[in-house]
């Protein structure tokens, strides 16, 4: 096992970039290491694997490494925050950079540390397609890294989020990169109503991030399945954009094909559309599960 670790990092040391110190090292069956990821936060790492406890031999040569290291099983029923495995403990919130701009990252927030590491490379295009005087809808933000990206770009951003904690998170990111939050707009509830309400007002915007969660169930029971329904939120979101402007469609749905993806964006839009297809950041060299797709009307 050993020597595959080391070839992990020895893969990954070519793509460390100035201004960014997240990286993620290890990929699983990309590196020949099924049911294993191992991620770097600015010196603290993050190992994810799928067994109920990391194989003794990978435990060892984690300590020799001496960086300060949390491990959590990949399950999605049990969504435990990770627990401390090996070197220094890391019980505070830290900072993380990526593309210059700081992110606020904790070990006790749950299953989710603050920050998806497979959207680096959309932030990155984000900013570079928004300027000044331009807006953005981070809709399904969680912590809103994509509307600090935006702030960075000059843009104005509309971060949505069903949960107010992660909206008070995306605040502390706006505060830790020196951007005024009350420059900016911060909205809570339900992406399907608040796309409604915006269509309603004739508000829209120049850029609409549309990353939601799998599978999820509003507050009256009613069910979303990307398989099936992404095409009626991106009809809702098409409403809402201006002309010109540009949708990022993102899933991270394996059982949904770009072939099936890229048919309902296709068909929720009542105009002519220009669609391509994002590959995942060269640190992701396993499965390929993360579709980003860019919409121009």
């Amino acid at each position: 096992m050993r020597h595959l670790l080391e070839a992990a990092l020895a893969r990954r040391a070519p793509l460390r970039q100035p201004g960014t110190d997240a990286l993620r090292l290890i990929d699983g069956e990309g590196d020949s290491l099924p049911g294993l990821e191992l991620e770097d936060f600015a010196g603290k790492w993050l190992l994810s694997t799928r067994d109920r406890q990391p194989p003794a031999p990978l435990v060892e040569w984690l300590r020799g490494k001496g960086h300060p290291t949390y491990w959590k099983q990949l399950d999605q029923q049990q969504k435990d925050s990770p627990v401390h495995l090996c070197g220094a403990e890391q019980e505070q919130p830290f900072s993380i950079h990526e593309g210059g701009l700081a992110f606020e990252i904790s070990f006790q927030s749950g299953y989710s540390q603050g920050i998806f590491l497979d959207q680096r490379d959309n932030r990155a295009e984000l900013r570079s397609r928004l300027s000044a005087g331009q807006t953005l809808l981070n809709t399904f933000a969680y912590t809103g890294a994509f509307s600090v990206f935006a702030a960075g770009a000059g843009a104005t951003a509309t971060t949505l989020d069903l949960a107010q904690p992660y909206l008070d998170w995306a605040k502390r990111n706006f505060q830790l990169n020196g951007f005024d939050p009350e420059a900016h707009f911060f909205c809570k509830g339900d992406t399907f109503h608040w796309l409604a309400r915006f269509a309603k007002q004739g508000r829209t915007f120049d850029g609409i991030v549309l990353d939601p969660p799998t599978f999820s169930r509003d507050k009256d029971g009613n069910v979303f399945r990307v398989e099936k329904d992404y095409g009626r939120l991106a009809e809702l979101a098409f409403a809402c954009l201006a002309p010109g402007g540009f949708l990022l469609a993102s899933t991270n749905c394996r059982t949904l094909s770009t072939r099936a993806f890229e048919a309902q964006l296709r068909g929720a839009s009542r105009r002519p559309v220009k669609i391509r297809h994002n590959a995942m950041p060269a640190d992701f060299t396993g499965e390929p599960y993360l579709k980003s797709t860019w919409v121009e009307t």
